[in-house]
């Protein structure tokens, strides 16, 4: 929590976090590469791929040792400062809001990684990798909100069609992985968070505004959790099969 001074933390780790994840793996094999490292490694008895999943592993492990160490340190001061122990629930929450954190920012490794297989000037992945970022990030709202307007419905239109229009505009925010750990933020640290789209009158009706249970919510952000997962496994997947086809050669 935040007293309006500075953002929340998971506002830091939403717009921070993939710069970590792009730091940790924008020169992870290129840079190799140029020293000449990377051929001697390859004339071991070593198999290929252990490399890559090494390079993987190894800032994944830093990544999430950073977060659950600072995750648990900061709930460590506030049981200091406040004197009251969160609940099992409220400790699973947290616990399931770093899990989160760690696959968003994996997310942002394995594309630095992309880019780090594709190009061979570390500087020039670093700058693609930086330049996805601020597009996802600044520029595809933007993009959006243009979009948004373009297909308004006219005035008079029925609540079915606004509602269409709603859904529309919120799923082509969910294309941009910061909307998808944005949303599944929200929903696990606010239990008060019933649903993450438009609801109708007949919808709302006669709903109890009562919090959910943790399972309920993993439940209503499991389409965001798996499209986080999906990214981070596609991007694997490229930058695994670009690097079993890269030609290695000593300088």
């Amino acid at each position: 929590m935040s007293d309006g001074s500075l953002p929340p933390f998971h506002v830091f780790i939403g717009f921070l976090g993939p710069l970590l994840g792009i730091a940790l793996g924008f020169d992870a094999v290129n840079s190799e590469q140029n020293k000449g490292t990377l051929s001697r490694i390859m004339s071991q008895p070593v198999h290929r791929d252990y490399l890559i999943n090494a390079k993987f592993v190894a800032a994944l492990i830093v990544i999430s040792t950073l977060f659950f160490a600072l995750g648990f340190l900061v709930m460590g001061i506030g049981l200091i400062l406040i004197g009251v122990p969160p609940t099992a629930e409220e400790f699973l929450r947290v616990v399931s809001f770093l899990a989160l954190s760690v696959l968003y920012v994996a997310f942002w490794l394995n594309l630095a990684i992309l880019f780090s297989i594709r190009f061979k000037q570390a500087a020039t992945s670093a700058l693609t990798s930086i330049a996805a970022w601020l597009f996802f990030t600044v520029f595809f709202q933007i993009l959006v909100s243009l979009l948004a307007r373009v297909m308004m419905p006219a005035d008079g239109a029925s609540e079915q069609q606004v509602i269409e229009y709603q859904s529309k505009v919120v799923n082509l925010l969910r294309l941009a992985p910061s909307q998808l750990f944005s949303d599944a933020t929200t929903t696990l640290l606010m239990p008060a968070v019933r649903s993450l789209g438009p609801l109708s009158m007949e919808q709302m009706y006669g709903a109890i505004p009562s919090p959910l249970p943790l399972g309920q919510s993993l439940l209503l952000v499991w389409p965001q959790l798996t499209g986080l997962i999906a990214a981070s496994l596609a991007c694997f997947a490229l930058s695994y099969l670009s690097f079993m086809k890269r030609e290695i050669r000593s300088r």
